[in-house]
C-alpha cells in the first residue's frame, strides 16, 4: 500500500506518529524508564559534552549555563552578583531596609548601612551574615565583609572652603 505524500500540515504529526510507531517497536512506552545499554550510559558524558545519546540530545537549559559559566570561568562573577541580586533574602528584610552591598572585588564585599548605628549592628552581626551567604552562595565566595557608614559630607570643596589651615573644623576643638 502506497502511502500519500504528507502535506505541510500533515508532517508534525506524521512524524510524531512514526516516532510513536518506532518507540512501540522497540517496547518503549511514555513514562517507561529506559532500560539496557541506554540506561547505563544515560549519567556518562559524550565526547560531545551532552548527556547521554551521540550528543545531539538536547540537555537542560540549567546545564547548558552552568557549562558556559564554567568554560568562561565566570564562577566567582555570577556568585557575586547572587549575593548582590539576593541581598534581602540573604540578611532578611529589615537589615535589608536599612544596608545595602554596594561592591564586591577579590572576595571583598563592601556594604553600606544608611546610619552609623545600623553599621555598628551590622559589624555585631558579621558572622552570621556570612554564614547565610556561604550556605546559600557557596563557601570561599565572600571571604570578607567591610561595613561603612553613611557617607559624611565634605569640607575640601564648596563656597566656604578655606585653602589654608584646618578649614571649617578649626573651631570644634
Amino acid at each position: 500500500m502506497e502511502q500519500e505524500p504528507e502535506t505541510p500540515d500533515d508532517a508534525p504529526a506524521g512524524a510524531l506518529g512514526r516516532a510513536r510507531a518506532a518507540a512501540r517497536a522497540k517496547g518503549l512506552r511514555p513514562g517507561a524508564k529506559p532500560r539496557g545499554r541506554r540506561a547505563a550510559s544515560a549519567g556518562r558524558p559524550t565526547d560531545s559534552g551532552g548527556r547521554g545519546g551521540a550528543g545531539r540530545d538536547p540537555r537542560l537549559i540549567g546545564e547548558e549555563i552552568d557549562g558556559l559559566i564554567g568554560e568562561r570561568g565566570w564562577q566567582v562573577d555570577v556568585a557575586a552578583g547572587a549575593v548582590m541580586g539576593r541581598w534581602p533574602r540573604l540578611v532578611g528584610p529589615e537589615i535589608a531596609a536599612h544596608s545595602e552591598p554596594v561592591s564586591f572585588e577579590l572576595g571583598r564585599l563592601v556594604v553600606r548601612a544608611d546610619s552609623t548605628a545600623w553599621a555598628t549592628q551590622l559589624r555585631l552581626l558579621l558572622s552570621s551574615i556570612l554564614g547565610r551567604i556561604e550556605s546559600d552562595v557557596g563557601e570561599g565566595v565572600v571571604t570578607e565583609i567591610r561595613v561603612v557608614g553613611p557617607g559624611a559630607p565634605t569640607w575640601s570643596r564648596g563656597p566656604r572652603r578655606v585653602s589654608d589651615g584646618r578649614g571649617p573644623r578649626d573651631t570644634y576643638g
